[in-house]
């Protein structure tokens, strides 16, 4: 079934039923690769994405709830956000998996609360988890990209993209174990 929805500003036809998760038609099917699968419950926010403003589980969110919503993801926050900045400069992440919804989650509080407590932060972001506990980082990350809002942001330099990432890590694998493929290793399904 075709479904037309606005991602980042962009209005795209998926194919894909309707009670297909938001998330895997992000992924699969628009190749928006940011927004991550953690627990497919909507408890641990890795998935967590905008409608419409409000941080959303997209775990659980199938397309056919979202006509007409506008819907951002860490990719449409676009890398200049004081948030991502913020994240770069207190070297926020240690594995990283959880940290595009603890950003999309920490945007939607600084968009509600300009300059949010502990409380609102607590808040915020109970719902996301960290498994490496970079809980204090997170916050700092908060209220420093609260405060900075309004100055000007330094773009980050450029960051490779994740199929350039892969054939770097396949390349020294297949050296290091004559496997050539990803698929050959069993990595990919």
């Amino acid at each position: 079934m075709a479904a037309s929805l606005d991602v980042n500003g962009k209005t795209v036809s998926v194919e894909a039923e309707p009670d297909t998760p938001l998330l895997w038609v992000l992924r699969d099917e628009l190749g928006l690769t940011g927004t991550k699968f953690g627990c497919g419950l909507a408890q641990c926010g890795a998935c967590t994405v905008h409608v419409n403003g409000d941080p959303v589980r997209s775990c659980v969110t199938p397309i056919a709830a979202l006509s007409g919503a506008k819907i951002t993801t860490i990719e449409g926050l676009g890398g200049a956000h004081p948030l991502q900045q913020a994240w770069v400069r207190l070297d926020v992440p240690q594995c990283g998996y959880c940290q595009s919804g603890q950003i999309m989650s920490a945007a939607a509080l600084l968009a509600a609360t300009k300059s949010p407590s502990d409380e609102d932060i607590d808040a915020a972001m109970g719902g996301n988890i960290c498994r490496c506990g970079a809980y204090q980082r997170i916050r700092a990350a908060i209220k420093e990209a609260a405060t900075s809002a309004a100055a000007p942001v330094v773009a980050a330099p450029p960051v490779a993209k994740e199929a350039e990432v892969e054939a770097a890590v396949d390349e020294a694998i297949s050296a290091a174990s004559g496997a050539t493929s990803r698929v050959q290793r069993g990595e990919v399904r």
